[in-house]
């Protein structure tokens, strides 16, 4: 592992990708930390710690890495983005066209990413004028506004446009980092939100429960921690290979046995993609009772508290809908059809199954089980934070709980592992002994 880290910098292209890398990192954290002109900052940090129990926003705030809560230019963080590309994937189902546009290589794919940018500043827009209003409503309990009284349009847009500004900066500094650092530049940019709020969160949760007097607690979590990780790592490293051998070929007179590949298929394809729509989907309606401020009714006050982070209620409708998104995002993603019309044009076939249809149906109902096993795993793991929170709400706060979560772990072990493997590659292909040393011998998958 030492050597693998002193092999990075012995190389000059590797260590230039790495350091840009975390100088375009470092950038976003300091951007992080500048609020938007106007607003009164220690009044918007009196109250979120006066809602330190509604859970409000928690978990789109561990996405934008703790800049939401603080009201800062990348206050939305790179979601809206995030958001755009995934309705921009899904709309390939609906217009034939953005379906051709992604067959057309490089230049299909920039015209696909132009609509992807539209997307995200229409989406900022919206996002960003609804998170105005909302600071707006938002008073201490002393009666301190967190935007002035004397705030009027100007104010508005000022802060409209600081904050699609700041999304469509980040949006650049992703794709800065893919092109010239080492890595998924959007999706380290979520990592790293999440790690740098780690080591506090860690600290205070431990030091409140060492207050109150209850150690056990603190061991349990700890465990729960190293559980998490190591289910995060078999979730996204989880693959069904199905094996697919190929008829003879002839080679001047002698028949040459082709070896045997396989179709892998990930148990968890979705990604976090199915947390992401489900948490959207259950936070909106109590979101917009809270910004209405109608919670007085009592059918919407129940709604509300029903919706609520560690609620029963919560914790059913959100499971079901991970696992139903798990399902849709898979099959708009795996085509069984045309894998199966793929291999009996290249002369491919899987033991035991008749080419044609009913390798598509073999195909379909292996997806269906893996897909199953996957989603129900995933959504165990994304609604830990909820039973951390109902067990122990007034030792672990919400926003602690979610960092100790599976969501987040889940991110940033997957993110981990794609970086460790680009970099593993680049040494590989310079000849350096990489993270597996080199008393490891390097074969392919197949």
């Amino acid at each position: 592992m030492s050597s693998a880290v002193i092999n990075i910098f012995k190389i000059p292209d590797l260590r230039k990708r790495v350091l840009f890398t975390l100088f375009m990192l470092i950038v976003y954290r300091i951007g992080a930390h500048i609020p938007v002109p106007g607003i009164n900052v220690e009044a918007l940090r009196d109250y979120f710690v006066e809602a330190e129990k509604s859970g409000v926003l928690d978990f789109f705030d561990l996405f934008a890495g703790g800049a939401l809560k603080r009201f800062t230019i990348f206050a939305l963080g790179i979601m809206p983005y995030i958001s755009s590309s995934i309705i921009v994937d899904l709309l390939k189902t609906v217009f034939p066209y953005l379906n051709e546009l992604s067959k057309e290589g490089a230049e299909g794919y920039k015209k696909l990413n132009q609509y992807i940018k539209y997307g995200t500043v229409l989406l900022c827009t919206i996002q960003g004028l609804g998170l105005v209003f909302w600071m707006r409503s938002m008073r201490t309990a002393d009666g301190t506004p967190v935007v002035p009284d004397g705030s009027g349009v100007g104010f508005t847009i000022m802060a409209v446009i600081s904050i699609v500004t700041g999304t469509m900066v980040l949006m650049w500094f992703g794709e800065l980092i893919t092109e010239r650092g080492i890595g998924n530049g959007i999706s380290l940019i979520i990592m790293a939100g999440i790690v740098v709020r780690l080591p506090q969160s860690f600290y205070e949760t431990m030091k409140k429960i060492a207050d109150t007097g209850e150690p056990i607690v603190g061991i349990i979590l700890i465990g729960l921690f190293f559980l998490v990780v190591a289910a995060s790592i078999l979730l996204t490293l989880g693959t069904r290979r199905i094996p697919v051998q190929y008829g003879k070929r002839v080679v001047g007179a002698t028949a040459v046995q082709r070896t045997a590949q396989y179709i892998p298929l990930r148990v968890n394809a979705a990604g976090v993609i199915p947390i992401i729509f489900a948490s959207a989907i259950i936070v909106f309606p109590s979101q917009l009772v809270r910004m209405l401020g109608v919670s007085t009714n009592v059918y919407l006050n129940k709604i509300q508290y029903w919706l609520t982070p560690g609620q029963i209620p919560y914790i059913v409708l959100y499971s079901a809908l991970v696992i139903f998104f798990c399902f849709f995002y898979t099959s708009l993603r795996f085509n069984p059809t045309e894998i199966a019309d793929n291999l009996k044009k290249y002369g491919g076939f899987i033991p035991g199954i008749r080419p044609g249809q009913n390798t598509a149906d073999y195909l379909m109902g292996v997806l269906n089980r893996v897909t199953l096993s996957g989603s129900i795993f995933l959504a165990l793991i994304s609604i830990i934070p909820d039973f951390i929170i109902r067990i122990w709400p007034e030792q672990v706060p919400i926003n602690m709980a979610y960092l100790f979560g599976g969501t987040s772990l889940l991110i940033v072990v997957g993110v981990a592992l794609d970086t460790l493997k680009q970099i593993e590659s680049q040494l590989l292909m310079r000849h350096y002994d990489g993270f597996l040393g080199s008393k490891k011998k390097i074969q392919g998958r197949y």
